[in-house]
């Protein structure tokens, strides 16, 4: 994988720079790297990485925390100099069919683990090596990450990039979300405080 294209990229939260990384420049879903005004790599970089979640982040969706999670990552890092980084692993990496899938099993009375264990799939298959790389190539080696999960927390301490701290980032349940939110904190050891 390597950076493929940039761009700065204006926005309601502040001038972001989009950096693309992919295999090849015709990769149609490349992951992102959205890096702030005032990132500044010598110092822990507030940095969110943000699983890629259509229903959420681009369509509102309340069954999840996703899209709110998302809005509230790109204030702080604009604020800051932070960096969020949008990898292309929809539902924890199971893909937007099999997530719409998982959903229709939910609504039957699984939960969110359940019902991707039901599919064939692992409770989360999301995979972290494309961040770490991403990190490291914006020369970042030092991170306060935003976050309530702490695999993410624990993906970054077995790599070459330091977790100086962590940024909750909690948002109230909805009607809709609150036991997919408990079944992420109960089963997944998600850090909500609920």
């Amino acid at each position: 994988m390597q950076r493929q294209a940039a761009a700065p990229i204006p926005t309601r939260y502040g001038q972001f720079t989009m950096m693309a990384y992919a295999e090849k420049p015709t990769e149609r879903m490349p992951h992102i790297a959205f890096v702030a005004e005032g990132f500044d790599p010598s110092r822990p970089v507030p940095v969110r990485i943000h699983s890629e979640c259509m229903t959420g982040d681009v369509f509102g969706s309340r069954r999840c925390d996703c899209g709110e999670q998302l809005d509230a990552s790109l204030h702080i890092a604009a604020r800051s100099g932070g960096v969020v980084i949008y990898l292309r692993q929809e539902g924890r990496g199971i893909g937007l069919i099999n997530k719409l899938k998982a959903y229709n099993l939910q609504d039957l009375g699984l939960n969110t683990a359940e019902a991707n264990t039901h599919l064939g799939f692992d409770v989360d298959a999301r995979q972290y090596d494309a961040a770490i790389f991403i990190l490291q190539d914006l020369g970042i080696s030092e991170v306060e990450l935003i976050t309530n999960n702490p695999a993410k927390v624990e993906a970054l301490r077995r790599s070459p990039v330091r977790v100086a701290g962590r940024i909750p980032i909690v948002i109230e349940p909805h009607d809709e979300s609150r036991n997919y939110l408990k079944t992420k904190q109960e089963l997944m050891g998600h850090l909500l405080g609920l």
